[in-house]
């Protein structure tokens, strides 16, 4: 059984594993692998333990099962004037990927946006790379609205490959 609950401060050290390791699964060929065989997991523990101690406008969302995190959702509330809200992450343990669950976590994201945001208009952007992300955006009403590239994880130059093609993915009526 799963159940969603906000993240707290204690909940950092999984979130950022569970961010790591997607990102060494999924990212490979746009993040450098000098990164992402580096210790991309203490990187991603940082900034989630800053995120976590100092919210702001934005809410992070984790589904747990007897393994740990089985997935998380990150939006930033009213990000974007045209946009809307921003989901920043979304990522479910491999094992349990195309089981659902990320579109529970996308939909609840999408509840607290209609909850806390001046609209519910909502994006995030994705790797083009991505096909599997970019299909599961679309079947659950993503569209692609706009081309861009990917900006250096942390703000930290050298840990792309170049400049990866990102695509943001719009819900101009809210997700769910």
């Amino acid at each position: 059984m799963h159940e969603v609950r906000a993240a707290g401060p204690a909940d950092a050290g999984a979130i950022g594993a569970l961010h790591a390791d997607s990102w060494r699964r999924h990212y490979r060929g746009a993040f450098a692998d000098h990164f992402l065989d580096g210790d991309v997991v203490t990187d991603r523990r940082e900034l989630w333990a800053a995120r976590l101690a100092e919210p702001g406008r934005s809410e992070t969302f984790l589904l747990e099962d007897a393994e740990g995190v089985a997935g998380f959702v990150h939006v930033i509330f009213d990000r974007d004037p045209r946009w809307g809200s921003f989901v920043d992450n979304l990522h479910v343990r491999n094992d349990l990927r195309r089981g659902g669950l990320g579109s529970v976590l996308l939909t609840h994201a999408g509840r607290a946006v209609r909850e806390h945001a001046a609209s519910p208009a909502t994006y995030l952007w994705v790797l083009a790379q991505n096909e599997p992300a970019r299909r599961f955006y679309e079947r659950l009403g993503g569209v692609p609205v706009e081309h861009g590239t990917a900006s250096d994880p942390g703000g930290v130059p050298g840990r792309l490959n170049g400049a990866p093609p990102t695509l943001r993915m719009a819900w101009p009526e809210g997700v769910g």
